[in-house]
């Protein structure tokens, strides 16, 4: 996991240099920082008080000796809800797309956190660079903001930002939701959409949108049957 964000996390300190001011480096990991702290809080939370439906059976406890519990389906025990919920986050805040559990399993709360990492366009740390140059676009924008807020032409690095910057920088960021939804509806009314589920009902949209989100965003992971099918095995 430290070696899936190192060379990403390693370039916030490499743009900083490469401009003359690492306090920019560091401002832009802090915004990775604190993003990735939620999230992992947050799917830890959901995943660690198990699932809802489970409980008046009493089967969503195991022991502590075998260091898990709460919401343990699709998932190995000997990683158990924590660590499971922490490698989730890395590999959707990152472009990895390797698992060590089932994310079609994860409780709502959870696999909304880690649909919502990859639909950033995964500028949590991200790729080897993707991430970095993601986390600019939206710099840009909040420097954009900032200065019509206050009256004064916006800069950043040093640089004026105007109409044309954030044109494009606009351009650049719509591009991940318009393909998300566009195929996302496309799959959700045509045969060879609907015909590849592996999950009914609302979850099975949650399945066809995970799946464009993660293509759109490079990532690989999936709500899938064939992993709950190896899940199960």
């Amino acid at each position: 996991m430290l070696l899936i964000f190192a060379i990403g996390a390693g370039l916030t300190n490499t743009f900083g240099r490469m401009i003359g001011s690492e306090r920019q480096g560091w401002a832009l990991l802090a915004a990775m920082g604190i993003l990735y702290a939620v999230g992992v809080a947050t799917v830890f939370a959901a995943e660690a008080q198990g699932n809802a439906s489970f409980r008046p059976l009493g089967i969503d406890q195991i022991p502590s000796e075998l260091q898990a519990g709460g919401n343990m389906e699709g998932k190995e025990v000997r990683f158990g809800t924590a660590t499971s919920a922490l490698f989730a986050t890395v590999t959707t805040d990152s472009s990895s797309g390797a698992v060590n559990a089932m994310h079609d399993s994860f409780t709502p709360l959870g696999g909304g956190v880690l649909l919502a990492n990859m639909m950033l366009d995964e500028v949590i740390v991200g790729g080897v660079g993707s991430g970095l140059f993601g986390m600019l676009l939206f710099a840009i924008v909040a420097v954009f903001v900032a200065g019509l807020m206050i009256g004064r032409t916006p800069e950043f690095v040093g640089k004026k930002i105007t109409a044309t910057e954030v044109k494009m920088t606009m351009i650049a960021l719509l591009c991940i939701p318009l393909v998300i939804l566009g195929l996302a509806a496309v799959a959700s009314v045509t045969g060879p959409g609907l015909t590849s589920l592996g999950n009914a009902g609302p979850h099975g949209f949650s399945e066809i949108l995970y799946a464009f989100t993660s293509g759109a965003a490079t990532n690989g992971s999936a709500f899938c049957r064939s992993q709950r099918k190896y899940a199960v095995l």
